[in-house]
């Protein structure tokens, strides 16, 4: 294995530039005064990011994915974050089980 300066570089600044948009952005939403509309979208950019990765994984794998992830989904609704996630990893692997 040979040690190449220009990739090894590369790798340290986009961690740098993705460390920094990072924190630039908590430090930015920290100084933002949101009312009404504004602040109802601002809140709503985890769970669509959240729903932009996991989607498409969640439909492109097989029928037992896509209906573990509804079921997730429908228990989402009523139960706290660690019982959807139980629900979810159990729905998959009952699913998978059947076939």
């Amino acid at each position: 294995m040979s040690f190449d300066t220009a990739t090894l570089i590369t790798i340290l600044g986009m961690s740098a530039v993705t460390y920094f948009t990072r924190i630039a952005g908590l430090f930015i939403a920290g100084r933002l005064d949101l009312s009404g509309r504004a602040k109802a979208a601002f809140d709503a950019i985890p769970p669509a990011v959240l729903v932009a990765v996991i989607a498409p994984s969640a439909l492109a794998t097989g029928w037992r994915e896509t209906a573990a992830a509804l079921v997730a989904a429908a228990a989402a609704t009523r139960l706290p974050i660690l019982a959807t996630i139980a629900l979810g990893v159990g729905a998959v692997v009952a699913l998978r089980a059947l076939t």
